[in-house]
């Protein structure tokens, strides 16, 4: 099977030696994914719904670098720093999957890898025939 993988050039990338997404076959597989532009600078610092529109799109970018979309995302997992900015975060992801409806999990956790990222997401996605 053929492994396709992409780096965005966020110098977290290769400090920590991942990729952005990595498919294998029909898999697809996007790392966690933060508002961290390509110097490494957090977009948003005090704004859940911006930075969630930000990742997605950045996931989309990721998955269409190896020929896929959102529409073949079939998981998303979300891991915030305060559970009480949920809905901004699910209104975001509702505007990019309302229609799709891939599984999903939100979480809360202590924090992230620095103080003004509100927001981590990773997807998995699977590219069938069509």
């Amino acid at each position: 099977m053929e492994r396709k993988q992409v780096s965005t050039g966020t110098p977290w990338e290769a400090i920590v030696g991942y990729s952005r997404a990595v498919r294998v076959g029909a898999f697809v597989y996007v790392a966690g994914t933060t508002a961290a532009d390509v110097n490494g600078e957090i977009q948003h610092p005090d704004d859940p719904y911006q930075q969630t529109v930000y990742i997605l799109r950045k996931i989309e970018s990721a998955l269409q670098a190896v020929d896929a979309r959102l529409e073949h995302v079939v998981r998303v997992r979300i891991y915030v720093t305060n559970i009480d900015n949920w809905q901004q975060i699910a209104k975001a992801h509702h505007e990019f999957f309302e229609q799709i409806r891939p599984v999903n999990t939100l979480v809360e956790v202590s924090r992230l890898a620095t103080s003004d990222m509100l927001v981590e997401i990773d997807v998995d996605a699977v590219v069938l025939e069509e």
